[in-house]
């Protein structure tokens, strides 16, 4: 079976859609055309963003009913990305909250799209996780 490399986004305006995570992810697209633009995030993965009207088959959900999650060091950085992108205008759904995770917040992008932010919850001890503590530990 092949990997995932890819996370496809159906939007209204790709070139607007464009600007905005250009600005958010702090880099242009690597590929850019009028119904589409494809950005590579750091950890591999791939972001497309492709005209909901030219995508075919033809696109029939909205933006809302799946999420592109960012996955922050630590409570103070989940924070400090909270401040800068309301600063940025980016519309809150869900304000810094504590769950059984960790500390996430949901922001939106002019799709409605979520964006998840979240720092993992610290674990209390290796044990619980002993698959994590077996490849931490190989060489």
């Amino acid at each position: 079976m092949s990997d995932t490399h890819y996370v496809l986004f159906y939007v209204e305006k790709p070139q607007a859609s464009a600007a905005f995570y250009s600005a958010l992810l702090q880099r242009a697209p690597v590929e850019s055309s009028p119904t589409f633009a494809l950005f590579v995030l750091d950890s591999g993965p791939k972001l497309g963003l492709w005209s909901r009207y030219t995508v075919e088959p033809a696109a029939a959900g909205r933006g809302g009913a799946s999420e592109l999650a960012f996955c922050v060091p630590d409570a103070d950085a989940l924070n400090q990305r909270h401040q800068e992108w309301s600063l940025r205008g980016l519309a809150i759904l869900q304000a810094p909250t504590d769950m059984d995770f960790g500390r996430t917040f949901v922001a939106l992008d002019p799709d409605g799209h979520r964006l998840r932010v979240f720092s993992p919850a610290a674990q209390p001890d290796a044990a619980a996780h002993p698959a994590e503590t077996a490849t931490a530990a190989a060489p």
